[in-house]
C-alpha cells in the first residue's frame, strides 16, 4: 500500500494544477473552461474520455500534447488529469520506439513491403518523404486504436470495480 501512496504523491506533485494550466499562454483562450470542476472529478465517463483524448494526442503530435489534450477535454468534457497522464505514453524516451514501430505498421496497412534497411542511403529529405507516409499512418492508427482501447478499458475496469464492491458489500466482507 505504501508504494501506491508514494506513486500517488509523486504524480500529484508533477501533475499540473487547474490554476497552472489556466495561466499557460497557449491555454488562455480556454482558461475559463479549464477551471470547471467537472473536468477534474473522477467520474466514469469523464475519466474514460480523458484517457481516450490523452492517448490520441500522445500519438498524433510529438510536442505540446498535454496542452492540446487539456484544451480538447474542455470541449469533449474529459478528465484533464487523466488526459495529461495518458499523454506521457509517448515521452522523449519512448517516442523513437513508437516511430520505429509505426513504420512497419503503416507499411503493412498500405500493402507495401517493409524494407530491410529502414532508411535508404539517400539524402535526408528523400528518406523523410519515403518513410513519412507510413509513419504518420502508423501513428494515426496507434492514436485511434489506443484511444478506443483506453476508453473501453476504463469503462470495463470501472464496471468491474463497482461489481466487486457490490459483491463485497452483499457478502458482508
Amino acid at each position: 500500500m505504501s508504494f501506491f501512496k508514494t506513486l500517488y504523491s509523486s504524480l500529484k506533485k508533477t501533475m499540473p494544477t487547474r490554476e497552472s494550466l489556466a495561466q499557460h499562454p497557449w491555454l488562455r483562450p480556454v482558461a475559463h473552461h479549464l477551471l470547471n470542476p467537472q473536468l477534474w472529478r473522477l467520474q466514469r465517463e469523464s475519466v474514460a474520455r480523458g484517457v481516450a483524448i490523452g492517448t490520441f494526442w500522445a500519438f498524433v503530435i510529438p510536442l505540446g500534447q498535454t496542452f492540446v489534450a487539456a484544451a480538447h477535454c474542455t470541449w469533449w468534457r474529459g478528465n484533464i488529469p487523466a488526459a495529461a497522464i495518458m499523454t506521457m505514453l509517448t515521452n522523449p524516451l519512448t517516442f523513437g520506439f513508437w516511430l520505429w514501430l509505426a513504420y512497419p505498421v503503416g507499411n503493412m496497412v498500405l500493402g507495401m513491403p517493409v524494407p530491410a534497411q529502414a532508411l535508404p542511403d539517400t539524402d535526408w529529405a528523400h528518406s523523410l518523404q519515403e518513410v513519412g507516409g507510413p509513419v504518420l499512418l502508423g501513428m494515426g492508427i496507434f492514436g485511434l486504436g489506443g484511444a478506443a482501447l483506453g476508453y473501453l478499458l476504463v469503462k470495463l475496469s470501472w464496471r468491474l470495480r463497482v461489481a466487486l464492491r457490490r459483491h463485497q458489500s452483499n457478502s458482508g466482507v
